[in-house]
């Protein structure tokens, strides 16, 4: 709830609260003016899909899958070589005719010259063909696929860093009202242990909690740059300690999730489904190129090439021939030893890609019941938590006024001081594990996308 969080950092008198209101609501004023860009969720997200290297790397292996989509590649279009090449051979030769005669001749030089165009296509190859189309269709749409699980991990953890962020500085915040709390106390100790009215005891014991609010508060600045050094690297900026000024100072969580609603998106819609579905067809379409062996192949051939010999020792000197030559195959392949026992293997990676499947919808389901008990349990607790912090306050502002008239110990007004934010502090939790929960059923149920809107 919006007012909350003021609840909690309201001094004890309503004149001063005012003032503090005011004065916390320039400072955000003046800090947004200031700002180069203050950030919303939806502009971290939009500057971390352009610019992420995960998120990059995706999208270009999807366009490699999508580019290996056609015909050639898949091998419906005949292929054309142009070849050409030039032998040489320096031999000696002897003879001996049938009447015995001999001659020989050294240093003869044979010379051939070749040049053509080759052309090769098969016609028909067992479906095979076709069958690798499809193939390269499913595995363009398993690229699809897997740019968008990136990109919904890369939503879902940004939404849940930008939330830890929004919680860790609220979280300094509280503990710089308790320094600011502390301190007062101290003054006020030590003005009244000057005229008498506190023990040393009391003194030390206000300067050792005045310590440890302190040194609580420059802990928690350390949590905040890191929170803040994660964002930069996931929004991949050219600077991971760069300042990032945000809109939210409020954990806001959607209390209107439905479990029937998540449960139906997320058979529908649920990206590692959608991946699951994608492995089963090609573990289908393998099989199908396996068993394409089984049938008959035709291939085309054909070419028009140039040859010229040229002859050492020899009636010609030379011969040359010109032309086109085409020719035809028709085969099957009989055995080969492997055939049964690949497609048998085939038919068992199917199943286990169905088994897979039915394995992973039960553990997405599983996932969905635990998250979203936890998310109505932690509704639940914010909504205790709440009237706690109310009581707390209250509490809280009655032991100053007791602790100023001097009915109330050092002790006792520490007591009510760890209780409020303690308060503030269950809250905060309740809150950020709220969203947590919120954001892993959106991302369940394929609706992680909707951060972006």
């Amino acid at each position: 709830p919006g007012h909350i969080h003021l609840c909690l950092h309201e001094p004890i008198k309503k004149a001063s609260m005012r003032k503090y209101v005011l004065s916390i609501a320039a400072g955000c004023l003046c800090g947004m003016l200031s700002a180069q860009q203050t950030y919303t969720l939806q502009t971290c997200l939009q500057e971390g899909l352009e610019k992420n290297y995960a998120i990059r790397i995706s999208k270009n292996e999807q366009q490699i899958a999508a580019n290996n989509v056609t015909a050639a590649n898949a091998g419906r279009l005949p292929s054309l070589d142009l070849a050409a090449g030039y032998s040489g051979a320096l031999s000696e030769n002897r003879t001996e005719s049938a009447e015995g005669e001999r001659g020989s001749v050294s240093g003869v030089y044979d010379q051939t010259v070749n040049a053509g165009l080759d052309l090769g296509w098969t016609l028909f190859d067992g479906f095979r063909v076709q069958t690798n189309y499809k193939r390269l269709e499913e595995l363009r749409g398993l690229g699809e696929v897997n740019a968008r699980i990136a990109i919904e991990d890369f939503v879902a953890g940004l939404t849940a860093e930008y939330y830890n962020y929004v919680q860790q500085k609220i979280r300094l915040k509280n503990f710089l009202y308790a320094v600011s709390l502390s301190k007062e106390r101290l003054r006020i100790v030590e003005a009244r242990y000057r005229i008498g009215n506190f023990s040393r005891l009391d003194l030390q014991q206000a300067r050792v909690d005045f310590n440890a609010d302190s040194s609580q508060y420059i802990n928690q600045q350390e949590l905040v740059q890191a929170s803040l050094i994660r964002l930069n690297e996931l929004m991949a900026g050219p600077d991971v300690n760069a300042p990032l000024q945000i809109c939210d100072s409020l954990i806001r969580v959607n209390s209107r999730l439905e479990e029937g609603e998540l449960l139906k998106r997320m058979l529908q819609t649920n990206a590692s489904l959608l991946k699951a579905d994608r492995n089963t067809a090609l573990a289908g379409l393998d099989l199908k190129t396996l068993q394409a062996r089984n049938y008959p192949y035709v291939k085309l051939n054909a070419g028009y090439g140039y040859q010229l010999n040229r002859y050492g020792n020899n009636a010609n000197r030379q011969r040359q021939t010109w032309g086109p030559d085409v020719g035809a195959t028709l085969g099957i392949t009989l055995f080969d030893g492997n055939r049964r026992r690949e497609q048998r293997n085939a038919r068992i990676q199917i199943e286990n890609a169905e088994l897979t499947r039915q394995q992973l919808e039960l553990s997405l389901r599983a996932d969905l019941a635990d998250f979203w008990q936890a998310y109505r349990n932690n509704l639940e607790l914010l909504k205790l938590e709440e009237e706690n912090l109310v009581a707390a306050t209250e509490n809280h502002e009655i032991a100053m006024e007791r602790y100023l008239l001097g009915d109330l110990s050092g002790i006792e007004m520490r007591e009510a001081q760890k209780s409020l934010l303690d308060a503030e502090e269950r809250i905060l939790s309740a809150q950020y594990n709220t969203k947590l929960c919120e954001i892993s059923l959106q991302q369940i149920s394929g609706n992680i996308l909707s951060y972006l809107e």
